[in-house]
């Protein structure tokens, strides 16, 4: 299993829109970045990623899980890029913001970090650990 970071601006796509989908979940749609769209062809069903709030709240609200692989996204008129579908999981019983994340020295090499534009990244096990424990959520 591999670990991700969704991150949504929660005017455009909130995590209580994500809640609302169930079961079924939403495809993680509009992506228009090389890098994060090579990270959702990496996903398998069943990984698990954070879904983060970005813009004014930036912290991680809940947990996903990727229920359908890289498939094309219909809002790509191209065709060039695509999606994988989501659905949530649970809430974290803690928000973790950004700031709390770059505080933690051992994070200091997360993609959230590195990379803050892109809005899919990987996470380390060691991060997930982590970041869960910060979050005070089990799974």
């Amino acid at each position: 299993m591999a670990y991700w970071l969704f991150k949504s601006e929660p005017n455009t796509w909130s995590w209580d829109d994500q809640v609302k989908k169930g079961a079924v979940g939403e495809g993680w749609d509009g992506v228009r970045n090389y890098q994060a769209s090579n990270n959702m062809k990496a996903m398998k069903v069943g990984d698990l990623g954070f879904f983060y709030h970005s813009v004014n709240e930036k912290q991680i609200v809940g947990i996903v899980e990727v229920i359908e692989e890289y498939h094309p996204d219909p809002t790509d008129a191209k065709g060039r890029f695509g999606m994988v579908t989501v659905k949530a999981v649970k809430p974290v019983e803690k928000p973790v913001t950004l700031a709390d994340i770059k505080a933690e020295p051992r994070l200091e090499d997360f993609a959230l970090v590195r990379q803050s534009r892109l809005s899919v990244v990987p996470v380390t096990n060691e991060q997930w650990k982590l970041i869960l424990s910060m979050a005070g959520t089990k799974l």
